[in-house]
């Protein structure tokens, strides 16, 4: 008789333990120990200066590896090196997927490298998670159910520089310089959509540069020579420097705007010349670390902390490795909410499930928000001017 309560207690452990293994649901790149992440990112190449977006985030899954993981598994981050060439690209991610079997891709950096990938993934059913590119037709679940961007889209980004300028410069000549691809041309449809029917007449030159060009001198003074007041400049860090850095050394002082993915001040203005940078007008959605106003900010202290322990190689002047922190950050959550059914299913499930996540290096006012119809994390921007020293935010926070 003594021995039944032992026995009932055995019983009830055995199912216990039955009942959580039963709950546990795993696809390959999972286990009860570790997920693998896969990531391609162009640490060489023409478009080097994001590299820096990759080692952050690797940064920030050591951090969460010396911490017990996620839900007590490590983070297995496979990050390969696609020097931003798509067939490379190609070549690196069916490693990553059939030979490496991880869960799913996470921040795959670039538009011309994510769309030779982009229906590969979604044929393998397998997560392309907040993609690190603003292209618009990263929001397209109908379509293409496994991709996901993060950041605010290119197209919005450019009806909002329009908005602008049709009520302060409605009169302005403007002239485009873009990266000849689908991540120029995303931008390039956004500013003639959101100009609308003034497009014709205001747009006086389009010219677009090759990513294997070695600068885009020539570019600018084509477009200097039309007239134009007014400058687009959508373009990586590297040439987006260079065509800074022309346009003052040949005297031209066009209102110039500059894509929100090339604001970087370490990246992109202070090889240009903080100097020849003053009053470009971009859009930002993240704090900006040299912008003394968030020097007692409790995130941005965390954030230096952080890389100070973390990644003391990278430039704490970089606002990229704010970029990659607030992404690696999200994509945690999206894993903590998956718990223990480590499916790519359930995965996609919960990154199209967050509710006001708050992430605190993200402007105040912005928060993340998914849904099965909503692939756009992130939707709300805010205005900003560069004064020569750090860029000074106006207006409101703008959503789409």
């Amino acid at each position: 008789m003594k021995l039944r309560p032992i026995i009932s207690l055995a019983l009830v452990a055995i199912f216990a333990a039955l009942s959580v293994r039963a709950e546990q649901k795993y696809d390959p790149g999972a286990s009860d120990t570790e997920i693998k992440i896969g990531h391609t990112n162009p640490y060489s190449g023409p478009a080097s200066a994001y590299g820096t977006i990759g080692r952050s985030e690797a940064a920030y899954f050591r951090m969460l590896n010396e911490q017990g993981g996620v839900n007590g598994r490590k983070i297995n981050f496979i990050s390969l090196d696609d020097a931003y060439s798509p067939p490379k690209t190609v070549e690196q991610v069916r490693k990553l997927v059939e030979e490496e079997q991880v869960l799913f891709l996470f921040q795959t950096l670039g538009t011309p490298p994510n769309s030779a990938i982009h229906k590969y993934m979604n044929a393998k059913k397998i997560p392309q998670l907040f993609v690190s590119t603003g292209a618009t037709k990263w929001g397209d679940p109908e379509h293409f159910p496994w991709t996901m961007g993060w950041q605010p889209n290119y197209q919005t980004e450019m009806h909002i520089y329009a908005k602008y300028l049709l009520q302060n410069k409605r009169d302005a000549k403007i002239a485009v310089l873009y990266q000849n691809d689908d991540y120029g041309k995303d931008y390039l449809k956004g500013l003639r959509d959101g100009l609308g029917d003034r497009a014709q007449k205001m747009i006086v030159s389009e010219v677009s540069y090759e990513v294997t060009d070695p600068t885009v001198d020539s570019q600018i003074v084509t477009l200097q020579s039309t007239g134009a007041d007014t400058l687009f400049i959508v373009a990586t860090p590297k040439f987006a420097a260079q065509a800074i850095r022309k346009t003052s050394d040949i005297g031209w002082k066009p209102l110039t705007f500059l894509n929100t993915v090339s604001s970087s001040v370490a990246s992109t203005l202070q090889p240009a010349g903080l100097e020849k940078s003053v009053g470009i007008i971009t859009v930002l959605f993240l704090k900006d670390p040299t912008d003394p106003q968030w020097n007692t900010d409790p995130a941005i202290k965390q954030w230096r902390a952080w890389m100070e322990k973390y990644y003391p190689d990278g430039d704490l002047r970089d606002g990229l490795n704010v970029f990659g922190y607030a992404a690696a950050q999200t994509i945690a959550q999206v894993l903590k909410q998956c718990g223990n059914v480590l499916t790519r299913e359930n995965v996609m499930r919960q990154a199209a499930n967050l509710k006001d996540l708050e992430i605190g290096v993200l402007l105040p006012g912005i928060k993340i928000n998914t849904s099965p119809t909503d692939y756009f994390p992130i939707d709300q921007v805010q205005l900003a001017r560069f004064d020569g020293k750090r860029w000074v935010l106006f207006g409101e926070v703008i959503g789409r």
